[in-house]
């Protein structure tokens, strides 16, 4: 986008505020540094606008202590603003109470700025259980408003490597499984897990495969463009085009759509 449309864009609202929810050892802090470019921690402020100390928030997570409220921003790219939810692993009611309300506030707070504009949830699929009980009850009981929600699959390359076993066993070639591999991953999670997933009452808006985001040179170009895609409002659409700097093919795609 030219500099005088971001300009006005960033005037308006300035943040684009996204929350993502996850259990332990999900992924989610390595996706937002894929998303924001960095391999820098990123710093953390408290809802009064105080930076926090890291020592201080690490000593807090070891006693299980966890703010929602608190912004996660990373220098190489200020435009986001983080919040992270842990996910429900033990399935706990006030930790899905207090991450229910903290959505239905934000969604509806007055200034665009302040506002909840997307949720990223971060289910990992190495195990051969994807969906806890509380993920299901996520998407079954707790309706996000107007707030996308898009699942993020991370691991997948985990899947890609059973399905180069499974090919492999069917006689093909190493060549010829390594290539067929992740489309075959693909196509049997569909089938078989992905399916019963959108029955929910609450299903996610989109939903992105994430591979080996461990490795140097890969991106998350691909839920960029699947969080833009389900933006109702064309202004927020506009909002996280000019606030990511990774996909120069979704900001020329939004160019020929404006």
């Amino acid at each position: 986008m030219g500099d005088k449309s971001t300009q006005k864009i960033r005037k308006r609202c300035g943040k684009f505020r996204i929350l993502i929810i996850g259990r332990a050892n999900a992924g989610k802090t390595t996706v937002l540094k894929r998303v924001c470019d960095t391999t820098e921690e990123p710093e953390v402020y408290n809802r009064h606008g105080e930076r926090l100390d890291r020592s201080i928030l690490a000593a807090s997570a070891e006693r299980g202590e966890h703010d929602i409220e608190n912004e996660m921003i990373f220098t190489s790219n200020p435009g986001f603003i983080f919040h992270d939810s842990p996910g429900f692993e033990s399935g706990g009611i006030e930790e899905v109470d207090r991450v229910n309300a903290f959505i239905t506030y934000r969604s509806q707070e007055r200034k665009l700025e302040n506002r909840l504009h997307a949720i990223w949830y971060c289910i990992p699929v190495d195990d051969s259980r994807p969906f806890t009980t509380a993920e299901s009850q996520f998407f079954s009981v707790f309706g996000t408003g107007c707030v996308p929600v898009i699942a993020m699959f991370t691991k997948f390359d985990a899947l890609d490597n059973k399905a180069f076993a499974v090919l492999r066993e069917r006689r093909l070639s190493r060549a010829d499984a390594r290539k067929e591999a992740p489309k075959h991953a693909i196509t049997e999670f569909e089938q078989h897990r992905l399916n019963s997933f959108y029955d929910k009452t609450f299903p996610p808006r989109a939903h992105v495969y994430l591979r080996d985001m461990n490795k140097e040179g890969t991106n998350c170009n691909e839920l960029l463009t699947q969080t833009a895609g389900v933006l109702d409002d064309k202004f927020l659409e506009s909002l996280l085009v000019s606030t990511q700097q990774n996909s120069l093919e979704l900001c020329i795609e939004y160019s020929f759509k404006r």
